[in-house]
């Protein structure tokens, strides 16, 4: 698996008692982990897997800005 170039978003949720891995460019798309670098590899799989869906369900996918420019 390739790695996406998509922005992942990091923090720590006490609720969850996990790290949260969220990827603004893609509605809806996140994962988490107890590690950031576990929440980081299991965002990298759930990316793949939105991008897939949109394509077969014909939906557009976004292109990586590649930097955050709305917080």
């Amino acid at each position: 698996m390739t790695l996406t170039k998509h922005e992942v978003v990091i923090y720590w949720s006490a609720e969850d008692k996990a790290f949260i891995a969220e990827v603004p460019e893609l509605p809806g798309c996140a994962a988490d982990g107890p590690t950031r670098e576990t929440a980081l590899k299991n965002a990298e799989r759930v990316i793949h897997a939105w991008i897939e869906t949109a394509k077969s369900l014909g939906r557009p996918i976004p292109q990586p800005k590649g930097r955050l420019t709305f917080a």
